[in-house]
């Protein structure tokens, strides 16, 4: 047997394997995204059946085999129980695994993006803002944490930092207000709005959910990431058609 380490992390997903074990995806800070067995976690009483869950944050010990990992216990940090009672939160929160799972990679460092999941399930938790508020920042960010993502610091027409009154989905970013013909697509937005798209791509993971918007400035904030992602998304998810 390997030697046993230490993986803090979250349980993406989870799934029947024999009469007895579960077969998960664990997103670690110490190895990235991993495929785990848990051996008899099906049985009942067994340590395991809980800390197998899905959204289930805390320390997995295991160890690696030559396929895949096998996980032996868990200190288990959260549950999210709160959030389990909503069932809107928990296709919001299946919805950010899948993508979570979707673009982690075994043996990155998944740090930021298991930071960001266990914030915004916080959120989803709290309610600290709307679900569609919530659901929009977790697409941004993500698209942040993959190295991808539109600039709202500067005109991504000139490069100025000046006069920018205007964000593009064809041009990815902001535009300034010299610029807005050339980008063809400029739509106006306040200042608050691009004060928002700024705060996002840039504050602290573990401040993105701390701030408002007034109702006409989240509904265009919104609908603007709505439309972004839907021009650029890469792939459909399945726990998208049970979003409300």
């Amino acid at each position: 047997m390997s030697d046993r380490v230490i993986l803090h992390g979250c349980v993406l997903s989870s799934m029947p394997m024999g009469e007895n074990d579960r077969r998960i995806v664990l997103l670690t800070r110490e190895e990235g995204c991993i495929s785990a067995f848990a051996r008899g976690a099906r049985r009942q009483n067994n340590p395991l059946s809980a800390a197998t869950s899905p959204f289930t944050f805390g320390s997995f010990e295991a160890y690696q085999g030559r396929n895949s990992w096998t996980v032996i216990s868990c200190d288990v940090q959260s549950y999210f129980t709160d959030m389990l009672t909503d069932i809107d939160a928990i296709y919001y929160g299946s919805y950010f695994a899948e993508i979570a799972e979707y673009y982690g990679q075994e043996g990155n460092d998944e740090s930021d993006r298991l930071n960001l999941l266990f914030v915004t399930l916080k959120a989803l938790e709290k309610k600290t803002m709307s679900y569609e508020m919530i659901r929009r920042i977790y697409e941004l960010r993500t698209l942040v944490i993959n190295g991808e993502y539109p600039d709202f610091f500067h005109c991504v027409i000139s490069g100025t930092t000046e006069n920018l009154h205007s964000v593009s989905i064809k041009k990815r970013g902001a535009v300034s207000d010299v610029c807005k013909k050339e980008a063809g697509d400029a739509e106006a937005v306040s200042d608050s709005v691009l004060y928002a798209l700024r705060y996002v791509t840039s504050a602290p993971i573990t401040r993105l959910y701390a701030f408002q918007l007034k109702p006409e400035a989240e509904t265009v904030f919104c609908d603007f990431l709505r439309r972004y992602r839907n021009r650029y998304k890469e792939r459909h998810y399945h726990s998208e058609d049970f979003l409300p």
